[in-house]
Formats: structure tokens, sequence, C-alpha cells
């Protein structure tokens, strides 16, 4: 097994770059936990496929916006919660 790997995506233009880093981790046999903090997704046809693929490849989504719980099937996390987290992986990458 791989590195635990977290990806964090602040930088809304960004996050097309987080996921498909996340894809490419998932692929290489790591461990990725996937953050989407302070901004909504933009729900593109594209993005939707792609986040579907990490689902199915065991990764995890989380984010500390309610819409992309409620719309988007992201699991709740608080800054605080993101921040405990943050310790059980060896790689963070930040967008």
């Amino acid at each position: 097994m791989g590195k635990r790997v977290a990806v964090l995506i602040r930088d809304k233009e960004r996050q097309y770059e987080g996921l498909r880093s996340s894809l490419g981790l998932l692929l290489e046999d790591h461990e990725i936990d996937m953050f989407v903090l302070d901004h909504e997704v933009d729900m593109t046809e594209e993005y939707y496929d792609n986040m579907g693929f990490i689902d199915e490849m065991g990764g995890a989504r989380f984010s500390n916006v309610a819409a992309n719980v409620e719309k988007h099937g992201f699991q709740p996390a608080s800054l605080e919660e993101v921040a405990a987290k943050l310790r059980d992986h060896e790689i963070v990458i930040p967008f």
C-alpha cells in the first residue's frame, strides 16, 4: 500500500486540478482523502464523473461547506475536524 495522502482544495480555480491529482494518486495505490474547503464545487459533468471515480476507487471526500455535503455527497468536516484528520496523513498536498 502507498502513502496516506490528504489533498486540500481551497482555491476554487484549482478544484479540478486537485480532483485529478487525487485520482492519479489513487491509481498509484495511495490512500486519498480529498478536502474541499471554503467553497462549493462547480459541478460540471466532467467533475461529477471524476468525483464518482474517487468514490469507486475507495477515496474519501470531505468538505466544510454545507452545500457540498447536501448536494454533492461530501462527508461533513469542520476546520477543526480537518485539522485533526490531517495528523493521520503522511503527505498533505494543498491547492
